[in-house]
Formats: structure tokens, sequence, C-alpha cells
């Protein structure tokens, strides 16, 4: 028994000499001079973060379909109210019984923003109102701001359209400030309307220069309005009247009454009033210039309406044809057919292949390690040799690689991997721990302790 003991082993050991070579050899990173090529190895530290951070890169970009929306270069100019007509001529008529109906007293409130209106935003610097916002919000037209669009919006390049119709002043302050950050914009601003196209009155009849008159910031009172309409230019004050039409009713204030009570002259008008001031007491003349007036608005509504359609239909077609560069770049993503920058993963990671560089930006050390939910192995890599293998650039030093070698036993270590940037091609290696290294030898040579004596009895 004890030969066959003797034999058994012998065999064993033979076994095991002749499966030495076939025994799994590790890689690992070693200093010097080899077949490859010059290897260097250097640790990483907060100045070689920034020595390896220093390569060249450009990081791939998205194709500019994804940086525009719709609305960009998109949008229809403001119809104004035109030309008014000519009011009716002026004639002479009878003294009549004149009765005061003065519209109600009304707040209009905080004037809002509408379309046609023209804001600016300023900087608070000494250039003035049209100073520029961060270099992006410079005046995109003649008169050195930015209309209001008939849908309501302006559009501000690199942030898009924004919708501030119908708010007032600070409220679109407020909207245009949360959109600059989101677009990380300097929001340094202050928002001013610089012309006033969206609320008007029109004064006609017996005044100095009929036309359409703005109603601005603050309210517009029918004393104001007459004045600025070159006053009234009557012949006999006792059969003149103001005519005001507002939401199909017609009020009257006779010029004798308006005169004597400050509290007539202080009445605020409201957006597309129309003031009519008469000579006569018959009203017929006043009838035909309010429905030229309303005529006008409803064919400036019109124009509106289309546009506002036309707008919405190029709008519809646009965007159908930004999503479809999209959806076909995303295709064309699945199918790897896209250049693409990669950093590989190697050694003892838990899922090793290839790291996809983002679009945009530049990735780290660390996006590679745990972005993926790969990791170092914790059961078999060797937390004090994790290496990033970066090969030179310089043909002067072909086959140079530079293995930048980070010690993360010390978990203090893990912020510079988030510093540290990788380039393209780079190789991310773990090495395994002694351990990890014995045991795989054990286990390629337990079956040639078996199997060798085995083969040698059946001999």
């Amino acid at each position: 028994m004890r030969r066959i003991s003797v034999a058994l082993s012998a065999l064993a050991l033979a076994g095991l000499m002749s499966g030495c070579s076939t025994v799994y050899r590790s890689p690992a990173v070693k200093a010097g001079v080899s077949d490859a090529g010059k290897v260097r190895v250097v640790a990483v530290t907060p100045e070689t973060v920034l020595v390896a951070n220093r390569a060249a890169y450009q990081p791939k970009t998205l194709p500019a379909v994804f940086q525009i929306s719709a609305g960009s270069g998109a949008g229809a100019s403001p119809r104004g109210l035109g030309r008014l007509p000519d009011a009716p001529s002026t004639q002479d008529g009878s003294r009549q019984g004149l009765r005061l109906d003065p519209p109600p007293a009304v707040d209009p409130g905080p004037y809002t923003i509408g379309t046609g209106d023209v804001v600016v935003l300023s900087t608070p610097s000494t250039q003035g109102t049209v100073a520029e916002l961060s270099g992006l919000l410079a005046a995109q037209n003649s008169r050195n701001g930015y209309t209001v669009q008939d849908d309501g919006s302006i559009n501000i390049p690199d942030v898009g359209r924004v919708r501030i119709a119908g708010l007032t002043v600070d409220e679109a302050e407020a909207l245009l400030f949360q959109r600059l950050v989101e677009s990380q914009i300097d929001p340094t601003f202050s928002l001013e309307i610089s012309e006033f196209n969206s609320r008007r009155v029109s004064i006609g009849g017996a005044v100095g220069q009929p036309g359409v008159y703005p109603i601005t910031l603050t309210p517009l009172t029918l004393g104001e309005a007459l004045a600025a309409a070159g006053s009234v230019s009557v012949a006999d004050i006792d059969t003149s009247s103001v005519r005001i039409y507002r939401d199909g009713t017609m009020y009257q204030i006779p010029l004798e009454d308006l005169y004597a009570r400050s509290e007539l002259q202080r009445l605020k008008l409201l957006a597309d009033d129309s003031v009519f001031v008469d000579t006569d007491y018959d009203l017929g003349r006043a009838e035909r210039y309010f429905a030229q007036q309303i005529q006008l608005q409803q064919t400036t509504l019109a124009g509106r309406r289309a546009a506002i359609d036309e707008l919405t239909a190029a709008l519809t077609l646009r965007r159908a044809d930004l999503d479809e560069q999209r959806e076909n770049f995303s295709q064309a993503l699945e199918l790897d057919a896209v250049d693409r920058d990669y950093v590989y993963l190697s050694g003892e990671v838990r899922t090793q292949g290839r790291y996809t560089l983002p679009f945009g930006r530049k990735a780290t050390l660390a996006d590679a390690l745990f972005d993926t939910g790969g990791g170092i192995a914790k059961e078999t890599g060797d937390a004090s040799e994790v290496y990033v293998l970066r090969a030179s650039d310089d043909i002067r030093e072909f086959g140079a690689v530079t293995a930048w070698h980070l010690d993360v036993r010390n978990a203090a270590h893990l912020p510079l991997a988030a510093r540290f940037e990788l380039r393209p091609d780079d190789i991310v290696f773990v090495a395994e721990n002694p351990v990890t290294r014995w045991g795989r030898t054990i286990n390629q040579i337990t079956p040639s302790l078996i199997t060798a004596p085995i083969n040698a009895v059946a001999d």
C-alpha cells in the first residue's frame, strides 16, 4: 500500500508539473520597456490629475436639431390697427338738450403685456436699455427690443420662445428670470416696455389730431386723451359733446359738463374705447364713426386669427420635421451607426466592456467605474491597483503608454477619480488581488492532482 501511495504521489506531481504550462497568467501593469513599448506608471495625485486633464479633447456633441425648438426662427409680425378711417365731416346743428350719460368709473388694473408691445431686456450698466445681456440678449430688430408676436411670445436667442402676453411687467420679468436660469444665462436684467401697441384708444371728430393713442403703464384719462389729440376744436360748446363707445354701449358727456367737472376729465379709458368729439346733437355722425371703428377692429382680429393659424401650422410642420430628424438619429444610435468615443473596462471589474463617452461633456474615471453599474469587483479586485492606461498621441513616442495609478484602499482618494477626465481609447484596468491569483492557480491545479493518478493507474 505504501508503494501505491508513493506511486500515486509521484504521478500527481508529474501531472502537476506537466499542467503548470497551462496555468492562467493574470495580467498586470509593469513599468519599464517591453515588446509592447515603454510603460510609465504615474501615481494619481491632485497635481497629476491636472496634468492628465490637459490632454486635448473635444467631446462629440448632439446634432444641432436637438438644440433648437420648433419656435426658433419662426413667428409672424403682429398686425396693427392700421390707418384710422377718415372721420365724418364736421357739420353745425341746432341747439338741443344734451343729457349727461358718462361711462361708469372703472379700475383698469395694472398694465398687462399684449400683442404688438415691444419689450427690452436691460442690464444695470451705463449703456442704457439696449445693453447686452451676457452677449445673448442684444436687440433683434431696429427698435432694439423684442416684439410680442401674435401667439403672445417673444423669441430670445439660445432661450427660445417665452409667452409673456397677459402678464404684468413684474410677472414677465420673473418668468424670464426663470427661463434664463434654466438656459444657464446670467439673469441680471430688468424688463422694460419701449413701445405700447397692444392697448389703444381711438379719438376722432372735432380734435386737432384724430388718431389712435396708446395706453401705457399709467392709465389714460379722458382729459389726457383729448389733450394728446390736439384738444377739442368746436365753435359752440353748448351743442358739442364727447361720445364714448365701449363694449357695445354709447356714452355721452356734454362739453360744458366736461369742462365744469374735473372728475369727468379724470375718467379712465379702457383698451379699444372709441372717443368722438361731436358738434351736433344728432348721433348719426358719431354712430358712423363708431361703426367704422368696429369694422376696423373686426378686420384686425380676423387678420390676427389668420396669422395665428398660419403660425400654428408652420410650427406643427417644423416640430414634425425636428421629431423625424431626432428619431432618425436615435435609430442610428441604437444600430451603432454613429461615430462615438469609447473607454474600455478590463481586469477585475464587475462588467468588462466598453463605456461610451457622453455627448457634450467630459466623463471621469468615476463615471466609467460606477455609472454603468460596474465598479471594482470586491471579491477579486485589488483596490490598490486601479489604472488608466493611455497611449501617447506623439508619433515619436509610438508604443509609449502612461499608466495613471490610483490606490483607493483609502476611500479619501475616490474624489480624485471624480476629477480625473477620461479620453477616447483610454483603458481602465483593475488588477486582481493576490488571494484571487492564488485561488485561480489552485483551481487550475486541482484537476491535475485528481486526474493525473487516475490516468496513470489506467495506463
